[in-house]
């Protein structure tokens, strides 16, 4: 039997990412730690090549759809509604981070100015994904989760533009605090408008589309033009263009594509892509890690490991020292910015500081720098920028990760925005479901469909109203009422299954074709999907 290739390594990679997630799930343990840390052992796994992707191709490959998928399912109203402190965390933060890195990396570490910005601005995004579970689990103030998801999709933005303005200082050998500050604000600003202007401009396209397989490869592939257009041919931030373009279709998706069919395929596609891209790039880097042990120079794996932890403090304390320093130059704020920036309970605090993990964006920025500068000489101490990302990234997980939950328990938040939350839903779905009453009402006859067929699906809709105008008056979170709702939901599924082995059976007895079984398993699963609420 040969050496394994770099193709078999690397579905060996994915098939191992696919094993350990839903075994980190089990233990309740953010999955990137299962994944950085089994890909770290991997690395250590002898005749398994090590597989190594063009530093070129990692921003280009990865990215578009990463940050395309996190401004979809943020709520542009909720960026609007907590645009200043999502502001002040975002770019103010961002600005702050990635400055304090690069002077504990220029004193302590001893690298040049413009590699340790690099190194800021790949530690300065925060990643969400590990803080969002808990939050989903345990329950914060609904400005919290929003405050720390708005932060991380528009501190990938910024924090990436700035890493991308430090590293063509490296790169080209020219580096000075007014001219990077120039390039962020004209890049990423350009980078903003052209992203808002080509979601505008194909915006209309969507309607148009009806094969859901089409519609879902441009959603795919559209975000990739839009960063390689930024990018390449209009020599804007491609990173902030996509998260433009992003946050546009975010606001438009509901009405944007022709039908249901799409939207759930859309979903259910976009859902295991992006987990696909964050476990590559988790595990990729986990298993890259010997090597770059190995080709440390200045450093052993020993100091390298406390700068990575004092890198890791710097992080921390700059996160929490803005957060908790800010609020008392308040009058300041107000006068100038005429905000109530920040003015949250500690509580609240402690958790949006304790939230500022570090995730895939980080370790994509990190896997993208080059091996070689202008001229052909190997980047600058590329090894141990490396290095000290992964130890910070991976401390930002196993740390914060770990501990998020039991600290989000011990804070004890009132559960009112849950209950408003919920609340909130029902008058939704309640107001939704009138709307449906009042539209057949107003087409009768009119429609086609026959009476009986008509008051069949009149009482249908009037048992579902009857369930949320239930739920409206217990106030929505009532235990009688959630009883309800559970043996609601469990009875319908116990149908739903019914119904689905009795096609199956018709398939086997032969007396309905696997084409048939299939269209009519379709329609069971989208029942299925909506039985939820």
């Amino acid at each position: 039997m040969g050496a394994v290739s770099q193709i078999e390594s690397l579905i060996f990679l994915v098939a191992a990412a696919a094993l350990l997630a839903p075994l980190a799930g089990w233990l309740r343990v953010p999955y990137p730690v299962f994944l950085v840390v089994g890909g770290a052992a991997i690395g250590f796994v002898p005749g398994l090549p090590t597989v190594e992707i063009a530093a070129e191709v990692i921003f280009v490959a990865f990215l578009p759809p990463l940050l395309n998928a996190s401004a979809n399912s943020f709520s542009p109203l909720g960026l609007r509604q907590h645009l200043r402190p999502i502001s002040f965390l975002a770019i103010g933060l961002v600005l702050v981070t990635a400055t304090a890195v690069a002077v504990f990396s220029h004193y302590v570490v001893g690298l040049p100015w413009a590699v340790g910005f690099v190194l800021g601005g790949i530690l300065a995004p925060t990643d969400p994904v590990a803080a969002e579970a808990v939050f989903r689990r345990l329950g914060v103030p609904t400005r919290v989760e929003t405050i720390v998801g708005g932060e991380s999709l528009v501190n990938d933005g910024s924090g990436l533009a700035l890493y991308q303005v430090a590293l063509a200082a490296v790169v080209t050998g020219v580096f000075t605090v007014w001219g990077a500050a120039a390039s962020f604000v004209l890049v990423g600003g350009g980078g903003l408008l052209l992203g808002v202007a080509i979601a505008w401009l194909i915006s209309p396209l969507w309607k148009k589309l009806s094969d859901p397989t089409v519609t879902i490869t441009l959603s795919v592939l559209i975000p990739y033009g839009v960063y390689i257009l930024a990018d390449s041919g209009f020599g804007v931030s491609g990173i902030l263009a996509v998260v433009a373009y992003g946050l546009y279709q975010a606001w438009k998706s509901p009405i944007m594509y022709s039908n249901a069919s799409t939207r759930l395929q859309a979903m259910s596609f976009w859902g295991t892509l992006i987990f696909v891209l964050e476990a590559l790039l988790f595990i990729l880097l986990g298993q890259q890690l010997p090597s770059i042990l190995s080709g440390l120079d200045r450093y052993n794996v020993v100091q390298v490991a406390l700068l990575a932890l004092l890198v890791y403090g710097v992080l921390l304390a700059t996160r929490f020292g803005w957060l908790f320093a800010v609020p008392y130059i308040q009058p300041l704020l107000d006068r100038f910015f005429k905000t109530r920036y920040l003015r949250a309970p500690w509580k609240e605090r402690v958790v949006m500081g304790w939230s500022g993990m570090r995730g895939a964006v980080s370790l994509a920025a990190a896997l993208a720098i080059p091996l070689t500068v202008q001229g052909g000489a190997e980047f600058p101490e590329r090894n141990l920028v490396l290095a000290l990302a992964f130890g910070a990234i991976l401390l930002t997980l196993v740390v914060q990760g770990l501990t998020l939950g039991p600290l989000v328990a011990a804070m004890r938040f009132e559960d009112e925005d849950e209950t408003e939350g919920r609340l909130a839903e029902l008058k939704a779905r309640h107001r939704s479901t009138l709307a449906a009453l009042r539209e057949l009402e107003r087409r009768g006859e009119e429609s086609g469909v026959p009476e009986p067929s008509r008051v069949r699906m009149r009482r249908e809709y009037e048992e579902r109203l009857k369930r949320y105008e239930s739920g409206l008056r217990a106030g929505g979170l009532t235990r009688d009422y959630s009883e309800e709702s559970r043996a609601w939901r469990s009875l319908r599924q116990s149908l739903l299954d019914a119904e689905r082995a009795e096609i199956v059976a018709a398939r086997d007895r032969g007396e309905v074709s696997p084409e048939v079984m299939r269209r009519i398993q379709r329609d069971l699963d989208l029942e299925e999907s909506r039985i939820g609420g």
